[in-house]
């Protein structure tokens, strides 16, 4: 998932939304604020609960040990980023460049290795994971993304995991809990590795259906790209246990598949209702960030958003991103007390519980436990 996304960029997709038009309109404003905490809608049956690249406020993400945890914290689902091997194995980061996120920059054998690389239309300068072997990237240890507002102490202990190893501790841990752990992996930078030949989807879909958890668990396939999501459609039939989330980033941002291949789409403009329609025609369900909700009032008062009605309206789940528990993270009046680093847990309950009553399906959290109790109460 991604990070940033202003709220007023926000606000003109869903004008968009409300219009039905084509484009955003010149300029508009608004802040982040709560909605009123009276409001109320209908809820979904179930309200899915996903550990976001793991427990990773917890643990370095994406790792076994992150993943462990988010669903020893109650997670339905745990999400693993894939990227590729030199030689072909899918492994889970954040991104293929993993300066970041691994002890790789302190490593003299691989100082060759730092290269910049063009990665969906930016340059990007770093380590890549398509530039190491399964081995190599093994005697790697993974790092804290944001030591300045997480916990260093798990670092330089855990390895990078492979889709494998993430198959088998959800069995494992499905088994022992007696309670099935889904998975919702996301296909990261699908047109750069399609170039490197290099695809993931095969894999994935080979994978899955080859491993017994993932022939019956559920198992929500991501991506910010669309025409790898369509593809994947032709391969997985209606009402299986695999399903199609289809990403969006900010309004003015495109798809880079889109991008690639001449015909440019904003995700603005993939969020109308004629445009949601034709999302359903390939996708499950829609991934926007939790400012896309734009939650309001209605006149009787129950918690409406555009976005969610809209897309329910096209046969739609919405699945929001990312709720985090760090005042750094928290908009406007969730934020408590403290520096950037404090933690809210009360603070980012109710931000989800909002959510929530506007009918969302399910959310990305980088704390489950937080994200259990906001869906079953303290």
């Amino acid at each position: 998932m991604r990070t940033t996304h202003p709220a007023t960029a926000w606000a003109f997709a869903l004008m968009m939304i409300a219009t039905g038009c084509a484009s955003p309109p010149a300029s508009t404003a608004t802040t982040a604020t709560p909605p009123d905490s009276t409001m109320s809608t209908p809820q979904p049956a179930h309200v899915l609960v996903i550990g976001h690249r793991g427990a990773s406020a917890l643990r370095p993400e994406h790792t076994l040990e992150a993943y462990r945890k988010a669903i020893e914290d109650g997670a339905d689902l745990i999400e693993p980023d894939l990227v590729s091997t030199h030689d072909g194995v899918l492994v889970a980061r954040h991104e293929n460049e993993i300066s970041g996120t691994t002890d790789v920059a302190s490593r003299p054998e691989f100082a060759v290795r730092r290269t910049t690389r063009t990665i969906d239309g930016e340059r990007v300068t770093g380590w890549f994971t398509e530039d190491f072997t399964l081995a190599e990237l093994k005697t790697l240890r993974a790092r804290e993304r944001l030591p300045d507002l997480r916990d260093t102490a798990w670092d330089d202990r855990f390895e990078i995991p492979t889709l494998a190893e993430i198959l088998d501790l959800a069995a494992a841990e499905s088994a022992a809990r007696g309670r099935t752990i889904g998975l919702a992996p996301e296909l990261k930078h699908p047109t750069h590795f399609v170039s490197l030949g290099l695809a993931m989807e095969g894999r994935l879909i080979e994978a899955l259906n080859a491993h017994p958890h993932t022939r019956t668990a559920p198992v929500v396939i991501q991506s910010f790209e669309t025409a790898n999501l369509r593809a994947l459609r032709e391969r997985i039939p209606r009402g299986s246990n695999l399903t199609l989330l289809q990403l969006y980033g900010d309004p003015d941002e495109k798809p880079y598949d889109t991008v690639a291949a001449g015909a440019p789409r904003t995700y603005a403009s993939l969020a109308t209702p004629d445009a949601l329609r034709e999302v359903a025609s390939y996708a499950d369900a829609i991934g926007p960030h939790y400012l896309a909700l734009a939650p309001r009032k209605a006149e009787d008062g129950t918690a409406r958003s555009a976005l969610v009605q809209a897309a329910h309206a096209a046969g739609l789940k919405v699945i929001v991103y990312t709720f985090r528990p760090e005042n750094h993270f928290l908009p406007g009046d969730y934020r408590g007390s403290g520096g950037p680093a404090a933690r809210n847990d009360a603070g980012s309950i109710r931000q989800i519980r909002d959510a929530i009553a506007v009918g969302i399906d399910g959310f990305f959290t980088d704390d489950p436990a937080v994200g259990r109790r906001a869906v079953d109460g303290d």
